[in-house]
């Protein structure tokens, strides 16, 4: 009996352990899958998606506005407690990181000429170590793809948050 129940408890941790293995290893694979579906996205309905999803958190006047000329900005909507975000939108294939002249070019007219109170890049891949300090260093938000998959699937926060 002694014996027993230590095998008992070993028994019960490595099933809940496994348990929580495949949780994470489907929760992976449906994050992948969504991140699939905005890859295979042209550019513009990417844009449209990223306005849907800020409308469907409570934006108001959520809009893709991005086209040639437009320094930047590619959705722009109004947080439920009034900020203006101005969202660019980056659908990359997951080796094609977002790097640091990007953001130097978003950074240069989020806040100053599109009046941004949150400005966010969104990609569907990454960014390198030199677009992640220059984000930190500005303000701007980024939105890798877990973070785009875990909002459209709301199960993480939307970039205003």
């Amino acid at each position: 009996m002694a014996v027993g129940a230590p095998i008992a408890g070993w028994v019960v941790w490595l099933h809940s352990r496994n348990r929580a293995q495949q949780t994470r290893l489907a929760a992976a694979a449906a994050r992948s899958h969504e991140i699939s579906r905005y890859q295979m996205m042209g550019d513009r309905e990417f844009e449209e998606a990223l306005a849907f999803l800020c409308a469907r958190d409570g934006c108001a006047h959520a809009q893709p506005v991005g086209r040639t000329g437009d320094l930047g900005a590619d959705v722009i909507a109004f947080a439920p407690d009034g900020r203006k975000i101005v969202l660019h939108a980056k659908r990359y294939v997951p080796t094609n990181k977002v790097i640091g002249p990007e953001l130097q070019k978003f950074g240069e007219t989020c806040f100053s000429v599109h009046g941004a109170h949150v400005a966010a890049i969104v990609t569907t891949s990454t960014f390198t170590k030199q677009a992640q300090q220059y984000g930190a260093h500005l303000g701007i938000r980024l939105f890798d793809a877990d973070a785009l998959a875990a909002w459209s699937s709301r199960t993480g926060p939307a970039p205003w948050h």
